[in-house]
């Protein structure tokens, strides 16, 4: 493989063969780095003088595997051509029989088309299943080519045809077949959800990564474990996609092969219409230190390459854009002759032999699988890196010309009597005309070549792929209450919740039983949590170790990296924290070992910046904690605008299996992570907990009596009035807010005669919930007894006014406002961060004490309790100005 266009005829081959030796005996002789430098000042001596190669990352547009040293294939390819028409037949079929009986279902034709024969290769030699107790392989398959692995599943006897008509329709709970791979809604089935575009691939990388993790800590061996990302030439675009190729590249994961079907399309048009995307990608990996394979064309073109001793056709091929090939590929063979080969008699010359028809069935390399065979098998045979395999295809392959290439392959749902007759014809499938409208399946029988074909292979490489398999989990004992009781009796001296939960998650870690299966993930803030001492207690994992004497390592909490190290410090990069986050929460069901990571992060940059990705990791079914640490709008003073969170609670209310807490005390943090491992470990609950820590230090109150069910329910009473007066209210307050409503509390009895029951509400979005399923439960059960919400439960008697003030959007305490039996008046950070003291932000977003006492006797007001002069009164003794700045102004 060169580095550089071969374009150029060789003038003098005898010259070249002479460098080419010389090369080979220094090698032989010296060793790898010897021609290594020898190069290096070749190349360093070109750039100075000013002929340096243009383009050194980027190699012709042809196969980097030669023809002459690709690898005998190893299987029936007449049979294997066969199977393949099958799958693709039905994968159509499967999307044009949903879309005809309900219209506007959706599913996508093309997307599997171009990449049929990258996945038949796969499963039929490299894919390794989870028979017995092995891991297999984890595949991230391409979301939009669902259609093509049910297809598969569907020959193998997996699915039944009415499992594939229900398509995109899943109400029927366990009937249906997912949209694209969702583990939570096919959990024996998908593992990796793959789409939103850009998530797979970034996942791919740290599941690779966490694999050689397991290993390097001695809890699995995942050496018989590979990672195979299928990923879209124009999901590259995403950000996440190639965010990490570093990462994979300086970790060695020679574990992970990633192949890019590149049909030169995206939804609407061209990836790079005016470029060339494959040579874009081949200088982005092979610069972030990737191996790269091109599989760019199909065996036919190998005797018109070989003719091709001008290098004409090649230069021909590096010159020309995508757009063009995608054109000519659309209209046809008289297109590629004219386009491709009509510059130059030289170049017509090479196809002379062959038609029109001829022409146009030469294939791309991807839809060639000896080409993809050999590019897999040299890809897994690679050490020290991981492989890139670039395969040149078509979208829409086979479907027709209303398909190929066409710009509006990507939304085409439905095929027509005649396209469907063409499509069987081209595909030999023995299928009457008589049978075509009723456009039926394909399948030849469970014991015919094909189907018996299949399962051997399966079975020769370890059972069915996909598969996600939860084996039952033995030898994981949780903490006992123990380890949580030192955080219920309170701390005189004041200390932030994060400081409280920092200690926690040491005694976690220490712990015998679950403490080697905690995994901390930290993106470079461990500092700013008071983590640092984690760096000596249990290392931070580094693949090679620490190749530096660090500048602290004469101090005690110095910066120690080992391979076996238990923290994973993922530098500034949220988005791959996420992703590691998702690779040890499923390593319970991936590789049968449960794992249970805590991942803390500035909680602003979490929920808003990977909430995508907290999605995806609901849909997976992971299990973990989030730590969202210097929470809240105005407990992280001084950082402004974008780095204060007031509305994590209100994007977390919305993921249906993760629960949200705002704890405001180290007594409530322990109740709820005791709580979460029980969940996740002892009852194997798929579910996953926020809760938002605050760097700001107070005093830590004994746990109030037995409230344990009211933390974990949402709601407790913390401080009843010591005297009931006439005018009495309930105060409701969550996270450090809690102190402001206990100091409310006092201010009111004592300046204006009103007694205050104060609340903990550690979660709104579990009362909410709670509250929202009696509703349901009522509704359609009517005649029984109707459930009352545990809200209502916990209030008693208690009556408005309610005043609930948090240190978020007022939007989060009103996700209750309509159950509760009085008037709700949220105290919020409703408008933008800024910077400040404490103090100042706090009367800013109107939330501190006196801002509390003034929204309750609003509240009273409101009732007729209270006169309009007890307000204005109020005003002047706490000095809130009356005309200051709206806190959600623009």
């Amino acid at each position: 493989m060169t580095l550089y266009s071969t374009t150029h005829q060789d003038v003098d081959p005898e010259e070249t063969g002479e460098w080419l030796a010389s090369l080979s005996e220094v090698h032989a002789a010296r060793g790898t780095n010897r021609v290594r430098y020898l190069l290096a000042m070749l190349l360093e001596q070109a750039r100075r003088s000013g002929y340096q190669p243009d383009q050194l990352l980027t190699t012709d547009y042809v196969n980097t595997i030669p023809a002459d040293l690709e690898p005998a294939y190893p299987g029936d390819e007449e049979l294997e051509e066969r199977i393949d028409s099958i799958i693709r037949w039905n994968a159509a079929l499967m999307v044009v029989r949903a879309n005809a009986r309900f219209p506007g279902l959706g599913g996508h034709l093309s997307t599997f088309a171009s990449s049929a024969d990258l996945y038949d290769v796969g499963f039929h030699y490299f894919f390794r299943g989870k028979d017995g107790e092995a891991s297999g392989d984890q595949i991230f398959f391409q979301g939009h080519a669902a259609p093509g692995i049910y297809a598969r599943s569907y020959l193998e006897g997996r699915f039944d045809e009415a499992r594939l008509d229900r398509f995109r329709r899943e109400t029927d709970k366990g009937a249906g077949l997912s949209s694209y791979p969702h583990p939570r809604l096919m959990p024996d089935y998908w593992e990796f959800p793959t789409v939103s575009m850009g998530l797979g691939p970034i996942a791919s990388i740290y599941q690779a990564r966490f694999n050689r993790y397991l290993a390097a800590r001695g809890i699995k061996d995942t050496s018989a474990s590979r990672v195979w990302a299928f990923v879209g030439d124009g999901e590259t675009d995403e950000p996440e996609t190639l965010g990490a190729l570093s990462v994979a590249a300086r970790e060695g994961l020679d574990n992970l092969t990633w192949v890019v079907n590149c049909n030169l399309q995206r939804l609407d048009g061209p990836v790079r219409g005016n470029g060339k995307i494959v040579q874009e990608l081949e200088t982005v990996f092979r610069g972030a230190g990737w191996n790269v394979i091109k599989v760019m064309w199909g065996r036919e073109w190998d005797p018109i390459l070989s003719a091709d001793r001008d290098g004409l056709l090649r230069r021909r091929m590096n010159e020309m854009v995508d757009g063009a090939f995608q054109k000519m590929r659309a209209e046809g063979g008289a297109s590629i002759r004219t386009h491709l080969f009509g510059g130059d008699p030289r170049l017509l010359d090479l196809v002379s032999h062959l038609d029109d028809a001829q022409l146009g069935a030469l294939r791309r390399g991807g839809h060639d699988r000896h080409k993809v065979y050999a590019a897999y098998k040299a890809a897994v045979e690679h050490r020290g890196r991981p492989t890139v395999i670039l395969a040149h295809t078509v979208k829409g392959w086979d479907l027709g010309d209303s398909f190929v290439a066409t710009n509006v392959t990507h939304q085409l749902k439905k095929m027509s009597i005649d396209e469907l007759r063409a499509f069987r014809d081209r595909l030999q499938l023995p299928i009457p005309d008589s049978q075509l409208d009723q456009m039926p399946y394909f399948h030849p029988g469970k014991d015919s070549p094909e189907v018996r074909y299949c399962l051997e292979r399966r079975a020769a490489l370890g059972g069915a792929v996909p598969a996600r398999k939860v084996r039952p989990q033995h030898g994981v004992e949780i903490p006992g209450k123990e380890l949580y009781e030192e955080f219920y009796g309170g701390s005189k001296s004041p200390v932030s919740t994060t400081m409280a939960f920092v200690r926690l998650f040491t005694k976690l870690l220490k712990d015998k039983n679950v403490g080697r299966r905690v995994v901390p993930i930290i993106p470079d803030e461990a500092r700013t949590f008071g983590m640092e001492p984690l760096f000596r207690q249990v290392g931070i994992y580094a693949a090679h170790g620490q190749l530096y004497e660090p500048v602290d390592a004469d101090q005690l909490l110095y910066y120690r990296e080992v391979k076996d190290g238990q923290v994973l410090e993922e530098g500034i990069n949220e988005a791959g924290s996420m992703a590691s986050f998702q690779a040890a929460g499923t390593a319970y069901a991936t590789h049968g070992e449960p794992m249970f990571p805590f991942y803390i992060f500035y909680s602003m940059f979490g929920m808003q910046r990977t909430g995508d990705q907290v999605w995806a990791f609901g849909d997976a079914r992971g299990r973990g904690f989030l730590l969202g640490a210097t929470a809240g709008r105005t407990t992280l003073n001084g950082e402004g605008l974008q780095h204060e969170d007031g509305h994590s609670h209100l994007l977390a209310s919305a993921v249906p299996n993760l629960l949200a807490y705002d704890p405001a005390f180290a007594y409530e943090i322990a109740v709820i992570v005791e709580e979460g491992l029980r969940r996740m470990a002892r009852e194997t609950q798929d579910v996953f907990y926020y809760l938002t820590l605050q760097n700001e230090n107070y005093a830590q109150l004994p746990m109030p009596g037995d409230v344990k069910e009211g933390i974990l329910r949402g709601i407790y009473p913390l401080q009843r009035a010591p005297k009931r007066m006439a005018r009495h209210v309930n105060l409701l307050g969550s996270g450090c807010a809690v102190n402001f409503a206990l100091e409310a509390a006092r201010l009111l009895a004592e300046h204006h005669g009103i007694s205050a029951d104060v609340w903990s509400v550690t979660s709104y979005q579990q009362l909410r919930r709670d509250a929202l399923d009696a509703e349901r439960q009522n509704r359609l059960h009517p005649q029984e007894a109707a459930r009352v919400p545990y809200l209502l439960q916990a209030l008693g008697d208690a009556k408005g006014p309610f005043i609930a003030v948090s240190d978020y959007v007022k939007l989060v305490p009103d996700m209750i406002a309509r159950w509760l039996p009085g008037r709700l008046v949220p105290c919020g950070t409703d408008g933008f961060g800024m910077s400040d003291t404490r103090e100042a932000l706090r009367r800013h977003f109107e939330i501190d004490a006196p801002c509390v006492v003034l929204a309750t006797l609003d509240a009273l007001v409101q009732e007729g309790k209270a006169k309009p002069a007890e307000l204005s009164e109020a005003l002047v003794r706490y000095g809130i100005d009356p005309e200051k700045w709206r806190p959600s102004s623009l």
